[in-house]
């Protein structure tokens, strides 16, 4: 062998020496937890951390499942996460051709406005959504929930979508409008299967944020039969004292549909971040 075949050979395995330790760290606490969820709060207490459960205790699952209430639960957290993905896919890119194709005098200042809303915090506008729910009578329901979700995810979809869409030549729109298609057929039938990738990247972000959101369901909800599943991981967690199993259970159960999701749809996760860097 050359030294270019040593050095070729001595890349590749530092390469893949680095991919193995980054897939132990982002594996092995996953892995962690589900051991964790197998031991009784006396036995994660009294033994190693690190340990195998000695006896593995199945009916933390059950238990856990009873206590928080996890089918209420999941149930509300698939319904905020799936409506919240969806309109905030549809309106980012709906506004984001609007901005980056329509040029109005007024159009910058709109922009402007939106993307401010990405420097906002939940903390720093609890308090006014608490009062503005509980003025309208929109506290403790599912569409109080829902509308600061959606208007928490525009200004940051409104900012990739726009972005994106202004690398969309100015000739296609052109094109069409000459053959006398509107504006609306102009998004469905050219801009919209063309922002794939960011509508893509724009989900991903958007479904795990209200997924675990939990500061807002738990200020502007009263009853369990409305809350999500991030307020039943933390119910078995107090000033008093931690269930550690049932704790560790309830974090298995709310990590499940996260992990079905990267696993149901990878192969278009893996298009839409591809698909994103060539365009890019």
């Amino acid at each position: 062998m050359n030294n270019n075949q040593y050095y070729s050979i001595a890349a590749k395995s530092l390469i893949y020496l680095v991919a193995i330790i980054f897939a132990v760290l982002a594996v092995y606490p996953l892995l962690w937890i589900v051991l964790q969820s197998f031991k009784t709060t006396q036995e994660y207490l009294l033994t190693s951390k690190l340990a195998l459960p000695k006896t593995w205790f199945v009916g933390n699952f059950p238990q856990t499942w009873k206590a928080g209430k996890f089918d209420v639960l999941l149930a509300n957290s698939l319904f905020y996460s799936l409506i919240t993905v969806t309109t905030v896919v549809v309106l980012s890119l709906t506004a984001s051709f609007a901005f980056a194709k329509l040029h109005f005098k007024i159009t910058k200042f709109l922009h402007g406005l939106f993307i401010i809303g990405i420097l906002l915090t939940v903390q720093s506008i609890m308090v006014p959504l608490f009062l503005m729910a509980a003025s309208t009578g929109l506290y403790n329901t599912r569409l109080g929930v829902l509308i600061p979700y959606i208007g928490l995810g525009l200004p940051l979809g409104i900012y990739l979508g726009t972005e994106f869409i202004k690398s969309i030549p100015d000739e296609l729109i052109e094109s069409a409008r000459i053959d006398g298609a509107g504006f609306l057929r102009i998004f469905a039938v050219i801009i919209l299967p063309m922002c794939v990738p960011v509508a893509v990247t724009l989900a991903i972000m958007t479904f795990s944020s209200s997924w675990n959101e939990f500061i807002l369901v738990s200020v502007l909800t009263a009853s369990d039969s409305i809350r999500s599943i991030p307020v039943g991981i933390a119910r078995f967690s107090s000033a008093l004292g931690t269930d550690y199993g049932k704790q560790f259970t309830a974090l298995v159960i709310g990590l499940i549909p996260i992990l079905i999701f990267y696993a149901v749809f990878r192969k278009q996760l893996t298009k839409g971040v591809v698909a994103g860097a060539v365009k890019g």
